[in-house]
């Protein structure tokens, strides 16, 4: 007997969802990616077309008005997260929401809340968490083999400057850096750790070519034992993916930490005792094992691996940051 497998809409046409999370979840082992929906009809048939989606919608309401579907993924601009998580959840849907899950940690709070009260599962999709490389690296820091930690550095960065009509330049949308990229090495620093930050101090370039949105920011979170993250990313500089972790004895490197390469081996290095040796991870697609850690939380009952909780935490340092850069301050959390 077959097993039943979630039924997914997608709300709205973006590009992360047509380049990585539609085919992640189309190769997922417990989900069928159903239908699509664009504000703009043509738009929604064309991809749907182009990916082998059985439905297209004119409108987002009539995507969750569709009662064959079980979850909703929402690629919408930052700004459109809590109305249509909100929504989604009314209409009885499960919802993977895609970072950063709202503007701030109140409105994360809320789109958890709403989707409590109607007993739907909610989840930020931060892809990256579920690649096993990250488990790997969690129990090499627990072993021992690089010592105490004494601190994390991690950067995300891209050049996009030239696009006027990128959606990250507006900044009543939600646009900026710090909400586009630098969730990642915040989000990676508190989940090795297992500890929230105490402080946050971050230095920022607001671009007034940009509708003043950060197009550049370095950072220093203090966590607990001594032990802080520093990190930088941007919009307007080049190409960087990369996490270390430094402990007393030896450190580990992530040359392609939050974004693998496709297709390639997601590798990662360890230096200890004076030695460095290549860790080989084979190819996985992390899309797909996001979609399948939701997927088996709706078909088991079960909770995700990362629920709601964490992305209110995660927007609690994004506030932080935010305020530390436009103030220049330091925030204590």
């Amino acid at each position: 007997m077959e097993q039943r497998k979630v039924r997914w809409g997608i709300l709205g046409c973006a590009g992360i969802a047509k380049r990585a999370v539609i085919p992640g979840t189309q190769q997922s082992e417990t989900g069928v990616v159903a239908a699509i929906a664009s504000r703009d009809e043509s738009k929604a048939k064309q991809t749907a077309q182009e990916l082998n989606i059985p439905i297209a919608y004119g409108s987002y309401e009539a995507l969750l008005n569709d009662d064959s579907l079980d979850a909703i993924y929402i690629p919408l601009p930052n700004h459109l997260h809590k109305e249509w998580t909100i929504k989604a959840a009314e209409a009885g849907k499960h919802v993977l929401c895609e970072k950063p899950v709202g503007l701030n940690a109140a409105e994360a709070e809320e789109m958890k809340a709403a989707c409590a009260k109607a007993g739907v599962k909610f989840a930020e999709a931060f892809m990256y968490r579920h690649h096993p490389r990250y488990a790997m690296i969690k129990e090499i820091i627990k072993s021992g083999e690089i010592g105490q930690i004494r601190g994390i550095h991690g950067a995300f960065t891209f050049n996009s400057a030239n696009n006027p009509n990128n959606v990250r330049f507006h900044s009543f949308m939600g646009g900026g850096s710090l909400y586009d990229v630098g969730v990642y090495p915040i989000s990676a620093a508190r989940f090795i750790l297992e500890q929230e930050p105490e402080a946050a101090t971050v230095h920022a370039f607001f671009s007034p070519e940009h509708d003043d949105v950060d197009m550049m920011a370095s950072g220093l979170l203090e966590f607990p034992n001594h032990v802080a993250l520093t990190f930088d990313c941007g919009m307007w500089a080049a190409g960087r993916n990369v996490l270390e972790v430094l402990g007393t004895d030896g450190r580990i490197e992530l040359p392609c930490a939050y974004v693998s390469r496709q297709n390639e081996e997601d590798h990662f290095f360890v230096t200890a005792k004076g030695e460095r040796r290549e860790v080989k991870v084979p190819y996985v697609n992390q899309y797909a094992l996001q979609a399948d850690d939701f997927g088996r939380s709706i078909l088991n009952g079960t909770e995700p691996l990362f629920d709601g909780s964490d992305s209110i935490l995660n927007m609690k340092v994004i506030d932080a940051c935010l305020k530390s850069a436009k103030e220049r301050v330091r925030v204590v959390l």
